[in-house]
């Protein structure tokens, strides 16, 4: 194969591409130089994952790369109808971030059942203030979504003692780690039996929105809610009443409708809430570790082999094997 022009949306910081020296052409570009460049390009790397100049630039006819990825689990932010509908392959980060974000929901479940913010607060005031806090083990979790995320939560929590109800798009009634695989429409049945609904479900027409008012309604009121999937996931008004009102216990968001989050979001005062922002899958080392993983698929796109992590496009995710 001749030298190909590599397209990389996104430059802050740089990603490492060494091993595509002498082999490809990488051209940087920024959101509004993109849909001048797309024709240009035989392969789009979606370094900023954060961006949607993808979704706006994508031509509808004519030249444009053969193959996208994006060094993040989601595809929401860049799918389009014309993108969906052309033979262009997208290929995502997934086996990155999978354990990160377990660890991540561990740590928040961890803290919220022995209630180290209390103790911090605490501490901060000096005042000694004896208190029992939960046991995790013999708790239950529901975990919403059942990709390589959902499951990577469910086995750490496994590990923890707790009981996890897995919930994917459709019922696998022989799972090997699991026991089964709910399907979605088993959620509202699920939730009122949990003390953690963690939600780690990719963002389609489907599940926009899954968690409002009606499912925080159906949650226990001792129940603590864990978003670290996307954020409109959530409708955030109903989350704020939820808690407000004290119909849930607790809950936690690393995503959000819109990000940065505002410094006016009534988010930030939310009491029981906790907010991260969506850093739950970053560790030291992620971004080599992403540019190493586009560089892998680069060798099979460049051999003709099969790419690892394609998407299927019409589902907004790869589909589990």
């Amino acid at each position: 194969m001749s030298e190909s022009t590599v397209l990389v949306l996104g430059s802050d910081p740089p990603p490492k591409l060494d091993r595509l020296a002498g082999r490809a052409r990488v051209i940087f570009t920024d959101e509004d130089s993109l849909a001048d460049r797309l024709p240009t390009a035989d392969v789009l790397l979606a370094w900023d994952f954060t961006s949607d100049a993808i979704r706006r630039a994508w031509p509808e006819t004519g030249p444009r790369p053969r193959w996208v990825h994006t060094a993040s689990a989601g595809v929401d932010q860049l799918l389009c109808p014309a993108l969906v509908a052309d033979d262009t392959l997208v290929t995502n980060a997934r086996g990155v971030f999978e354990q990160p974000i377990a660890e991540y929901v561990a740590g928040l479940v961890i803290a919220m059942a022995k209630d180290f913010y209390g103790s911090w607060e605490l501490q901060r005031q000096r005042r000694w203030q004896h208190r029992e806090t939960l046991r995790l083990a013999g708790s239950r979790a529901v975990v919403v979504g059942s990709g390589p995320i959902g499951r990577a939560i469910g086995t750490t929590l496994l590990a923890l003692g707790v009981k996890v109800d897995l919930v994917g798009r459709r019922e696998r009634p022989d799972d090997p780690r699991f026991g089964r695989v709910h399907a979605s429409d088993a959620l509202n049945g699920l939730l009122p039996h949990a003390d953690w609904v963690i939600c780690a479900a990719p963002l389609t027409e489907a599940t926009r929105g899954l968690f409002g008012k009606a499912a925080f309604s159906r949650m226990s009121p001792g129940g603590r809610f864990i978003n670290v999937g996307r954020g409109p996931l959530v409708v955030e008004d109903a989350l704020i009443a939820a808690l407000r009102e004290r119909r849930i216990a607790a809950a936690a968001l690393d995503v959000f409708e819109q990000e940065p989050l505002a410094t006016d979001s009534p988010l930030w005062d939310v009491p029981h809430l906790i907010v991260s922002p969506h850093m739950s899958g970053d560790t030291l080392g992620w971004r080599d570790a992403l540019a190493e993983q586009f560089q892998d698929n680069f060798e099979r796109w460049s051999a003709g082999e099969p790419l690892d992590n394609l998407v299927d496009k019409r589902l907004g995710y790869v589909p589990v094997q």
